[in-house]
């Protein structure tokens, strides 16, 4: 069996290691076991995926699904979240917005940023 290089979310690659350890798998072989996994869930005919969708977009209740359809739609959401904290810079808020933020330094001591251009003053 031939492998491709590819890159993943390094949390996801942590789950994998952790889960795969349980199960004697290597991380790659607990990745290649979800993604198997994921594969027959969604070509499941079990699977409603209009369903899905409508939850989703918020047009339909999460409990009116089945067991695997709520799974994936928790994956969907896991996703969505991961993408949505990436995204969040709170420092360039704060900044613009001129307010001061506490933050812990490298010793773990609280400083007061200010909003001033480099950030780093008291």
């Amino acid at each position: 069996m031939a492998t491709i290089p590819t890159r993943i979310d390094q949390a996801l690659f942590d789950a994998a290691k952790a889960a795969g350890e349980l199960q004697s798998r290597s991380a790659a072989q607990q990745l290649d076991h979800w993604a198997r996994i994921g594969r027959e869930l969604e070509s499941s005919p079990a699977v409603t995926h209009d369903a899905i969708a409508r939850v989703l977009a918020g047009q339909s209740p999460y409990d009116a699904l089945g067991d695997r359809e709520q799974a994936m739609v928790r994956a969907a959401w896991d996703q969505q979240l991961t993408e949505r904290i990436g995204g969040l810079d709170f420092e360039d808020r704060l900044r613009t917005g001129g307010r001061p933020w506490p933050e812990a330094d490298a010793d773990g001591n609280v400083v007061m940023r200010d909003a001033g251009p480099s950030g780093r003053g008291a």
